[in-house]
Order: C-alpha cells, then sequence, then structure tokens
C-alpha cells in the first residue's frame, strides 16, 4: 500500500479490478478511434518526459492484446523521449478521442524498432496536413503491462471538449506572448 492510500484510503473493488495485464477489446476500440495520445517516459533518475503523439484515428497500430506500435514522425528532433527509453523501456500512455470524456491507459515496456525492423513495414504516415519534412522516423514496439479506463471527470472539471471554449480560444487566443518555435 502506497502513502496516499494509507492517509485517503483503498480503491474500491471495482477500480482494482479494471486494471489488466492485457488490452481488453474496448480498450483496442478506443485505441483504433483515438487521433491523439500522450507518452510519458523517465530515465533512470527520474528525469520525465511527456509528448503529445497525433495522426489519423488509429495512427498508433494495435497488434494484439499484448502489443501497439507507435510510429515516431519527424519533428523537433529532439528526441527526449527515445534517450529516456535508452536506458528506461518503462512507458505510459493517456489516450483520447475528442468530444468523449473518458480516456484509457496503457502502460507497458518498449523497444525502438527502425527501418530494418520488419515491423516498420506496418507503418505509413497518417496525418492530417503534413509538410514537406513529415515522414515515420521510427517507432516504439509497447508490450503492455496493464491497461484501464481512465474516469471521465477530469476533462469534466476542465472542459476540455466545450465547444465554447474552444471557440473563444481559436477567436482570442489566451496566451498573448507565444512565438512558434521558441
Amino acid at each position: 500500500m502506497n502513502q496516499a492510500q494509507q492517509i485517503f484510503g483503498e480503491p474500491a473493488e471495482r477500480p482494482k479490478q479494471k486494471v489488466r495485464p492485457f488490452m481488453v477489446e474496448w480498450i483496442q476500440d478506443f485505441i483504433k478511434h483515438s487521433p491523439f495520445a500522450v507518452l510519458a517516459t523517465a530515465d533512470t533518475n527520474g528525469g520525465c518526459d511527456a509528448s503529445p503523439k497525433g495522426g489519423y484515428p488509429g495512427f498508433i497500430k494495435v497488434l494484439d492484446d499484448k502489443h501497439l506500435l507507435i510510429p515516431d514522425v519527424a519533428g523537433n528532433k529532439l528526441f527526449q523521449s527515445y534517450e529516456n527509453i535508452e536506458t528506461n523501456p518503462n512507458v505510459g500512455l493517456v489516450f483520447f478521442i475528442p468530444g468523449i470524456t473518458a480516456t484509457c491507459r496503457v502502460n507497458g515496456h518498449v523497444r525502438v524498432i527502425r527501418k530494418s525492423d520488419e515491423e516498420f513495414e506496418q507503418l505509413k504516415l497518417e496525418v492530417f496536413n503534413p509538410d514537406e519534412k513529415a515522414k515515420v522516423l521510427q517507432a516504439l514496439l509497447l508490450t503492455v503491462d496493464e491497461s484501464y479506463s481512465h474516469c471521465p471527470r477530469a476533462l469534466g472539471f476542465s472542459r476540455l471538449w466545450d465547444t465554447e471554449v474552444i471557440e473563444s480560444n481559436i477567436t482570442d487566443s489566451p496566451i498573448s506572448k507565444w512565438v512558434p518555435g521558441t
């Protein structure tokens, strides 16, 4: 039992039972319809990174109930997640579908896939509005350690999918001094 559970109590039986060492059918379906995920990594010293990943719904490939293939599309070349993975292959993913308040989480361990690996052949560029630099450079093959649904409360608390908030932010950005690329 962790310290927070000692202070605030253990989870009820239902939340404990939803954490499984594989992806149930509806989680696989959720991932196949998700155009956006956040990949979390940490190095051996605990230095963390959270990297957004996006593309056509299902751009992260469900291979079976224990494996995902996560493409790496050319970007800023900082490769912070990959640097972490070199020393700690454990990762976490949170998947989102616009307008759906539930999310799903998958935790596991990965290995890097490059053009010389047969799994790479399953990948193609699946992004909206690609520019001239957009291409799949490499990928991660994730073996699932656990997967589960996540409570929709956080998305409700944030009003993340509220169309009035979205329209207001498009019309009058709340970020006044942001400069792309800085």
